[in-house]
């Protein structure tokens, strides 16, 4: 009989189109990030945030939300908290928020994650380029620290 693998505690989701400039940060950082996480940690990669990861979200002790923004500063890095929204979203948009899937996972699972962030990257272009602006190349590896480091809180001393 096999063990079974313990199913990992903590969820990663990435936001972003690799192809599109610094709309790539997230999944590039996510990406940098995976071979120095823990097992108890799941990543993500999307290019959008869909309705369907509730379930995934609603299994999660902690979930860190990972994405660029236009409106922030390009080049700033952010980590901050994120509650669920308090009115039920429209899911006809083309993206949906990190508050609002953790409103969809509590309405549709009863359970959100005890530790919910977002990891917030300034964008300066959304071009069709494989390549992130200078600015954001430049906050990588602050971004790389505050993800792992999150990564690391989450974990220490739990039980796999």
């Amino acid at each position: 009989m096999r063990e079974k693998t313990p199913e990992p505690r903590c969820l990663i989701l990435a936001c972003g189109n690799p192809l599109r400039g610094d709309d790539g940060a997230a999944w590039r950082l996510a990406e940098l990030a995976q071979p120095q996480l823990p097992s108890s940690v799941r990543v993500i990669l999307q290019q959008q945030w869909t309705p369907e990861l509730a379930e995934d979200i609603a299994r999660a002790d902690a979930a860190l939300f990972v994405d660029c923004s236009l409106a922030a500063q390009p080049g700033s890095v952010t980590l901050e908290s994120v509650t669920a929204a308090t009115a039920f979203p429209s899911f006809l948009s083309h993206h949906v928020d990190a508050a609002s899937l953790l409103r969809l996972s509590e309405s549709l699972y009863g359970l959100v994650p005890a530790t919910a962030n977002l990891l917030l990257i300034g964008a300066f272009s959304l071009e069709h380029t494989e390549e992130l602006s200078p600015a954001v190349k430049a906050a990588m590896p602050k971004a790389l620290e505050l993800l792992l480091g999150w990564a690391r809180n989450q974990t220490e001393d739990r039980p796999i």
